[in-house]
């Protein structure tokens, strides 16, 4: 019986590690689609690598589905054009 309960246990901590790396699989993927759906170079957490045009400095930031970075303000004629440049694809980036 000890053998048993040993087998099962050992069983489902393998299922749960399974699980465990698909999730992280799942999640990082999604992280990294928004960004690289603009070609914007990034680093390994999903984050998009540019240079703020507002305060000319480099960011690492996420980029939502719209192409705006975290950091974007609507008021902001730079960040405006910041988010523009990443949607088509001519952003100045750093890596």
């Amino acid at each position: 019986m000890e053998d048993r309960l040993e087998r099962v246990i050992r069983q489902q901590l393998r299922k749960a590690g399974r699980q465990l790396e698909e999730a992280k699989r799942a999640y990082n993927e999604g992280r990294r689609s928004e960004a690289d759906q603009f070609a914007v170079p990034t680093d390994e957490d999903g984050n998009a690598q540019i240079v703020c045009r507002r305060y000319a400095e480099r960011r690492a930031v996420q980029v939502d589905g719209n192409g705006r970075p975290e950091c974007f303000d609507p008021e902001h004629p730079d960040c405006q054009g910041c988010a523009e440049d990443i949607r088509n694809g001519v952003v100045e980036t750093w890596s």
